[in-house]
């Protein structure tokens, strides 16, 4: 069963419908952090309650027994800047993006309540597909955020703010790729960029779908691990070293004469490029 609520907030109300009975308290958290921009520890939600008690961030939303489009007021302060809002919450909490997991993927990734959330994102998001898959291509999905925009710096306009070598990346990988971008935040937000980078109606590369954070699930995990690319920020500073993208399209090209990824460890990257230029 869905559950839809309206949160109301700084005189305005957000509908939330993208939920079941079966998320969290936190994963609508989480959508509201989405909407609004509040950080989870800051939103006070009031009404929430089971047996007349506050509910805790593990409840199941079932439990709270919600009619539908129940209003809840939410008291809370939204961070001065974007990057607070994407980035990881603070030390003392453990919702992860599930790029950062190492050592413990395979539990995470096996998790009975990880493969329920995700079995429940496949059936209720919707996809819009922007140009149709081609036969034979590898997918290739691309985060927005510190990979091909520095979204904290100031600019007079997002160009700017664009990776090195982003056209040329996406136009090398579309040979092999299909290519879909995703970003922890909203659609909108990711329309816009996109549509101002020049990149959702190309010349040399299509874009096959896009994806926001409504597509994600958030997993519970003891430690976090490692990034797989620089993160680019400071572009006014980089903009002229930065390199990533140029060599990154190379090691796509690299692996896609295999027929099996299963053996890569993209951690590596630069490792297995090095070797295959040198021999």
């Amino acid at each position: 069963m869905s559950v839809s609520v309206i949160i109301k907030w700084g005189g305005q109300e957000y509908s939330i419908s993208s939920l079941s009975e079966e998320d969290t308290v936190m994963d609508l958290k989480q959508s509201i952090k989405t909407l609004t921009g509040v950080l989870p520890e800051r939103q006070k939600l009031l009404g929430l309650k089971v047996k007349g008690k506050t509910a805790e961030d593990e409840v199941k939303l079932g439990s709270l027994k919600l009619k539908p489009n129940t209003k809840i007021m939410m008291m809370g302060t939204r961070e001065e800047s974007l990057e607070d809002v994407l980035a990881p919450p603070p030390e003392n909490d453990d919702v992860v993006n599930d790029f950062d997991i190492e050592e413990e993927v395979i539990e995470v990734e096996n998790r009975e309540e990880n493969l329920a959330k995700i079995a429940r994102r496949v059936k209720d998001y919707k996809v819009e597909e922007l140009n149709p898959p081609r036969e034979g291509k590898r997918l290739l999905v691309l985060d927005v955020d510190y990979t091909l925009f520095d979204h904290k710096s100031c600019a007079e306009t997002g160009q700017e703010l664009m990776r090195p070598y982003l056209h040329e990346f996406l136009t090398s990988a579309y040979e092999d790729y299909d290519i879909v971008i995703w970003s922890a935040t909203s659609m909108k937000w990711i329309d816009a960029k996109m549509k101002e980078l020049g990149v959702t109606d190309n010349a040399n590369y299509k874009i096959t779908f896009m994806l926001d954070s409504a597509a994600m699930i958030t997993v519970h995990t003891p430690k976090r691990g490692v990034v797989e690319i620089r993160p680019f920020m400071k572009a006014h500073l980089n903009r002229e070293k930065d390199r990533e993208l140029y060599k990154l399209a190379q090691y796509l090209k690299e692996i896609a004469k295999l027929e099996d990824f299963s053996g890569l460890n993209h951690k590596h990257w630069e490792r297995y490029l090095s070797k295959r230029q040198h021999h």
